[in-house]
């Protein structure tokens, strides 16, 4: 009887929603900068993590159009002292890295989104030289249109070239020059703050000769602003791809045969449901028949009607009716009901429906219009990268996690791992997992663990041998101070990453506890300071939240800041007392220290879960 009420609250809870979709403006994204002129200019991302006027407020931003003027205003906040960040057309990283520091003075914003004119292709050396503002799908089907192509790029394709670099932005290979966009550069100019006899501000043209080069691949925007960028290319070339959805029991053993098997191959793993997404991902010459897309499932527009939600039965599989491309954003909005209704058995009724929808409809894979079976063949710019979302026209159109909407709000954690020393991860995971599988039912409901291989790479912050990659996405409370369902697995994951294992995190992504120790891991790092202390002396491309990432020190712990990951608790007050989450040790991890949700404070272990209090 409990369920059926449960299940009645949902369905109210998703219809709330779908009109809320169909009655919202859900267009393409704004732009990340919003000013006004009496009260200045506001950054958001993209997400929805920050940008609320407390979070991200200066008394103005500069849009340049040319090189050019991008120096011109990098010689303006240098010759007076203000404090600058760049920002390109979109903003999507999770630290506030774009945030410019105004606790010293002035401050002001610098946007790439308009330097974005030249896209110059050298076809008899296999280059091509673009402006930082250029979008990676511009970029790509220029390149595409004179024959060549783009070997590495993210799986998203809603970023600028700038950007990219800026943050260590990755596809998956390691084969040649590896997933890594970064180590396809083989030049760029930077904008960098000089001295008066320069002008305040100058061009540095690099390339692999200058060993600022090796800083400036992955500079976090910390050196200066990006103006220009010259890549790699190849002859054009097309992929095949096949999806096989199997047993994840030798996940540990396999992955590195399967990176050295497959070119751009990527493992997705489904922990709650003993399943692993092996993608078998090769080139194959342009005689190959064949013109497929990757249009991935979570990057698709999110159309929400009301008749269909309406028509949806109460019964375990209530999603079921709906079309697999069109019912997944809908799926993980149902979310925030079913995580604050503490219910492990809703969590794992989606996560299954997701998982079979995505078998159904290959991820997203598209032979021609639709899916009609492996593998699917296509040419390199259209299977290498997707987003179709930011394309979206209509008024009951978005991408899934668009703030405007209230829609998803999630955490993304990217941990990087030595490629050896990744099974001792998988492992441990799996311990965990097998302790209680449905308190991972959260994390499949979005992606699973998404595996991804990059390799070594010269840059002084990237990565000093063939490494792996894992991303995964969970549930994020709109408000910071609410605790999530299954708070302590997430927290314990993270803390086996990245403290007992040892991985770096992904520039980008992450909670702030994910940096903590981060110099430890990059022997280059005082090398690439050393560059920023000669490039930025006045250190007008610095801010509390950059510094606060780079120095890798825990911050002031306060009550609730383990609930963002501002800290690991190491007292009950970092958690929720209130709310019923104490500060407890791991499950298999037993050095972690974690929020867990207990009926009393001296409760340890799995049995102070209550996971279905709606179902007692």
């Amino acid at each position: 009887m409990h369920s059926f009420w449960w299940l009645l609250g949902v369905l109210h809870h998703v219809i709330w929603v779908a009109t809320m979709l169909i009655t919202s403006q859900a267009m393409p994204p704004p732009p990340p900068i919003q000013c006004d002129a009496s009260t200045g200019c506001n950054l958001s991302n993209s997400y929805g993590v920050w940008g609320d006027r407390t979070d991200c407020h200066v008394p103005s931003a500069a849009h340049p159009q040319t090189e050019e003027d991008l120096r011109l205003a990098v010689a303006f906040a240098s010759k007076n002292k203000i404090k600058i960040k760049v920002v390109s057309k979109f903003s999507h990283t999770i630290p506030k890295l774009a945030c410019p520091d105004m606790s010293f003075g002035d401050a002001m914003l610098i946007s790439t989104a308009n330097v974005n004119s030249t896209i110059e292709i050298d076809a008899a050396n296999l280059a091509v030289t673009v402006d930082a503002g250029v979008g990676l799908r511009q970029l790509i089907d220029k390149v595409e249109e004179a024959g060549l192509s783009l070997v590495a790029a993210p799986y998203w394709e809603g970023v600028s070239v700038g950007g990219l670099i800026s943050t260590g932005a990755h596809g998956s290979s390691w084969r040649g020059r590896g997933g890594a966009v970064h180590d396809h550069v083989i030049g760029l100019n930077l904008v960098v703050p000089a001295n008066q006899s320069e002008g305040y501000a100058k061009v540095l043209r690099l390339d692999s000769k200058d060993e600022i080069f090796k800083a400036a691949k992955v500079s976090l925007g910390l050196l200066g602003i990006i103006s220009k960028v010259k890549l790699r290319l190849e002859p054009a070339f097309k992929r095949s791809i096949a999806y096989n959805f199997t047993d994840d029991a030798q996940i540990e053993d396999i992955y590195m045969d399967h990176a050295q098997k497959y070119e751009f191959g990527d493992i997705t793993w489904y922990p709650s449901k003993h399943t692993a997404a092996y993608r078998y991902d090769n080139r194959l010459p342009l005689t190959a028949s064949g013109d497929g897309t990757y249009d991935f499932l979570g990057f698709q527009s999110n159309s929400v009607v009301v008749s269909k939600t309406i028509r949806l039965t109460v019964r375990a599989h209530f999603l079921a009716s709906l079309q697999a491309s069109k019912f997944y954003g809908l799926a993980l909005l149902i979310e925030k009901t079913i995580d604050s209704g503490r219910s492990s058995i809703g969590k794992c009724t989606l996560a299954s429906t997701v998982l079979e929808a995505k078998k159904l409809v290959a991820n997203g894979l598209k032979n021609n219009l639709i899916f009609t079976g492996y593998p699917v063949v296509g040419h390199q710019g259209k299977m290498q990268t997707s987003g179709s979302c930011l394309y979206s026209a209509g008024t009951d159109k978005s991408c899934a996690w668009d703030p405007r909407i209230n829609g998803l709000f999630f955490y993304e954690t990217t941990a990087i791992f030595p490629a050896s020393k990744f099974a001792d991860f998988i492992r441990d995971v799996k311990k965990l997992r097998d302790l209680k599988p449905e308190n991972f039912c959260g994390v499949d409901i979005y992606n699973g663990f998404l595996i991804r291989f990059i390799r070594v790479s010269d840059a002084y912050l990237g990565q000093q041998e063939n490494s792996v990659v894992v991303d995964f996405n969970y549930y994020r409370a709109d408000d910071a101070s609410t605790p999530r369902f299954n708070q302590d697995v997430w927290e314990e994951v993270e803390q086996l990453a990245f403290f007992k294992h040892g991985a770096k995190p992904h520039w980008a992504k992450n909670r702030n506890a994910a940096f903590l120790d981060v110099q430890k891991k990059y022997p280059n790092f005082n090398k690439f300071l050393g560059v920023k202390r000669r490039l930025d002396p006045q250190n007008i491309l610095s801010s509390e939240w950059s510094d606060e990432i780079l120095s890798g020190k825990e911050g002031a712990k306060r009550d609730g800041c383990a609930l963002e990951g501002l800290c690991v608790c190491s007292e009950d007050r970092h958690c929720s007392p209130a709310k019923g989450y104490f500060c407890k040790p791991g499950l298999v991890y037993k050095e972690a220290r974690v929020c867990r949700y207990s009926s009393s404070p001296s409760s340890v272990g799995s049995e102070s879960y209550k996971t279905d209090a709606l179902f007692d």
